[in-house]
């Protein structure tokens, strides 16, 4: 009876995803993701009818500055940035999303983005229409708390961003970046790059390379081309200083 639709995985998602077993759609699937896993299961079966479990690529645009809010994710394992884009192109996160919330939710009809929105760990998550969620959000109840909670959440992380571009060394600017993609990681293996890092937070990659060479040579990271191992995470925070907090 209660049904969401799988969308089919396409041949340009990457190898290991492809390798990997799709995951089941399925109420215990939807819960994978902490927003949709606080509702109660009479709020979530409502929800599910419209869900459809999608795979999330990596480098995949959900949506541009700009476009149309039509669909929201919720993703279960993959991990999405919100960047803005300058007029000259230039990129910078302003903030991240796993599975503990949800991306490209409109409060208004014919909302459009004021930034865009990149998956760069790829996986998979739960997308709705935004028209619907937005009517289940002035349906009030849990849905309608937990979507306030983590736009909270989201102001609170931007307000931290902007504070570590004053305040901030690169180092620490660094430590709460990997952080923040552990914090919605399922290991402490992180694929990211040194010119993805540079470019998320506007800094030289010579930078990046620098301060991930001191952060390796004190056994808190261990990196190789492509990966970051978190070995420490205590000393990272630490590291970190108040540029971190967490989620």
């Amino acid at each position: 009876m209660y049904a969401a639709k799988q969308t089919s995985v396409s041949a340009s998602i990457p190898r290991a995803m492809q390798q990997a077993p799709a995951p089941a759609i399925s109420l215990t699937g939807a819960q994978q993701n902490e927003l949709l896993r606080a509702l109660s299961r009479e709020e979530l079966l409502d929800l599910f009818v419209h869900l459809d479990l999608v795979p999330l690529e990596a480098g995949k645009r959900l949506f541009d500055t700009g476009d149309l809010m039509e669909f929201a994710y919720f993703p279960t394992n993959a991990i999405v940035s919100l960047q803005y884009v300058s007029e000259d192109g230039g990129a910078a996160e302003v903030a991240v999303v796993g599975r503990e919330g949800v991306v490209g939710v409109s409060m208004y009809e014919n909302e459009r983005a004021n930034c865009c929105a990149v998956v760069q760990t790829a996986g998979y998550g739960y997308r709705i229409k935004s028209a619907v969620l937005r009517q289940a959000f002035f349906g009030g109840g849990a849905l309608a708390q937990q979507l306030m909670r983590h736009t909270s959440a989201l102001f609170a992380q931007l307000a931290q961003t902007v504070a570590g571009v004053r305040h901030g060394s690169i180092e620490q600017r660094l430590c709460r970046w990997l952080l923040e993609r552990l914090d919605r990681s399922l290991s402490n293996e992180l694929k990211v790059t040194q010119e993805m890092i540079a470019n998320m937070l506007g800094v030289r990659r010579e930078s990046i390379t620098c301060c991930a060479g001191k952060l390796q040579e004190e056994g808190l990271i261990e990196y190789r081309r492509g990966t970051v191992v978190i070995l420490d995470r205590h000393g990272m925070e630490r590291r970190a200083g108040g540029c971190y907090s967490p989620s």
